[in-house]
């Protein structure tokens, strides 16, 4: 199933988690890697199959699944 642009949910492969265009390759590993300061570039050179709009899709989804979070509001 697609999800989002680039992005694909399939439930018998990486244990149903987000991948980028059905690859074994998961949006929180790119997250991940861009959070310990991998750039772009690095990461495209680790995983030479991904294009630079897969990283850019990984990103917007993962904004988006912060953006559909109900947070509770701390009363005073």
């Amino acid at each position: 199933m697609e999800v989002a642009n680039r992005i694909t949910i399939e439930p018998g492969k990486m244990g149903g988690r987000p991948c980028i265009r059905g690859l074994r390759i998961t949006v929180g590993t790119v997250i991940g890697l861009l959070a310990s300061k991998k750039s772009r570039e690095e990461v495209l050179a680790m995983y030479p199959y991904l294009e630079d709009e897969d990283i850019t899709a990984a990103l917007n989804y993962a904004m988006m699944l912060t953006n559909d979070q109900d947070l509770p509001i701390e009363r005073a």
